[in-house]
């Protein structure tokens, strides 16, 4: 039986990650389309084909052939629709980062627990993909001894140029509480090494305002250009994160998990070596079976018509990682260390 599929928002993501992925499940049927206007709603309807175009959300929401939904919108608008969506029947499978803060998230996973017969999943932080099982194994196992050390850095030129329009990213009220990939590599970091108890956070806006694509405006920049957030993980780990998007050719990003054994050298791109103290670094590959790629859209099916559990990612482990982007937001706008 065809599972029928509506979409709320059809970003970049959406158009090259989501709908391609969705169409390739056997019996899936793209069948409306919700977008922030009917003429924008009307041209994804023509590029993929999809039937119907409706004037809002509620209207897709009330069509009763529609089963479940992918909501694509920006952060701001996530817990209204997951909730509304819930409410109406619909399984839900919702962009990445979760919510606009922590309050927001908890309560769209109170709602998906209101409805346990649905699926919620999140997209997930896809950088690990193939290496990710093996470097838990390897974390689990003892191959770096205690971890005493970790560095999350991910630096790029993109917000360089004032001339640059603004991008949704740096509005607040748009993205919430989320500043850059913050949030993406908290997600990371939980699946190999577990959560953070605390955090201290600082940052830079250096281009105070940019000009809105839309209306021509000048608008406040109210996001960060630059953020470091240092802390603890609940393993008793030193955890730093530097993101900054005013850094032309840096060439270090990635994650160095330091332990009194060996360290693990992670960079973007998902490779990585595995160096002891006294040895020679060795490549790591993944271990057979575990490299997965990108399966979004096909553990979401899977999830809705075989009851398979979300893994990647649930409701649950989205309130991790909001819990700690929602402490470090605090941190950032009192200049105090915050508890998790």
């Amino acid at each position: 039986m065809p599972l029928h599929i509506g979409l709320i928002g059809a970003g970049a993501n959406t158009r090259t990650q989501h709908i391609p992925g969705l169409l390739k499940a056997p019996d899936v049927v793209l069948a409306g389309v919700a977008n922030r206007s009917v003429e924008s709603g009307q041209r994804i309807a023509d590029e993929f084909g999809i039937p119907k175009v409706f004037d809002s959300v509620e209207a897709l929401l009330a069509d009763p052939a529609i089963d479940a939904v992918c909501i694509g919108t920006w952060p701001y608008k996530h817990r209204e629709y997951t909730i509304k969506s819930l409410e109406a029947g619909k399984h839900v499978l919702c962009e990445a980062r979760m919510a606009m803060d922590l309050a927001e998230a908890e309560d769209m996973l109170a709602a998906s627990e209101r409805h346990p017969g649905l699926v919620a999943q999140l997209v997930p932080a896809p950088f690990d993909f193939k290496l990710g099982p093996t470097i838990t194994r390897l974390i689990d196992e003892g191959a770096l001894g205690d971890i005493r050390e970790v560095t999350v850095n991910v630096f790029n030129p993109s917000g360089l140029d004032p001339q640059v329009p603004m991008h949704w990213r740096q509005r607040a009220d748009l993205s919430g509480k989320n500043v850059m990939m913050f949030g993406i590599f908290v997600e990371v970091i939980h699946r190999w090494l577990g959560d953070h108890t605390d955090v201290l956070a600082a940052g830079d806006i250096f281009i105070k305002e940019r000009r809105d694509e839309e209306t021509g405006k000048m608008l406040p920049v109210t996001v960060p250009d630059t953020y470091v957030v240092t802390g603890h993980l609940k393993r008793g780990a030193r955890i730093t994160c530097h993101f900054s998007s005013v850094t032309a050719g840096a060439d270090s990003n990635g994650v160095t998990i330091f332990g009194n054994r060996a360290t693990i050298r992670w960079k973007m791109g998902d490779s990585a070596v595995l160096q002891p103290i006294l040895g020679d670094a060795t490549p790591i590959d993944p271990d057979p079976g575990t490299a997965r790629g990108w399966k979004v859209e096909e553990d979401f099916v899977a999830s809705v018509r075989e009851g398979a559990p979300v893994h990647l990612t649930n409701f649950v482990d989205g309130v991790r990682y909001m819990r700690v982007i929602d402490a470090a937001h605090t941190s950032y706008t009192t200049g105090r260390s915050v508890a998790i």
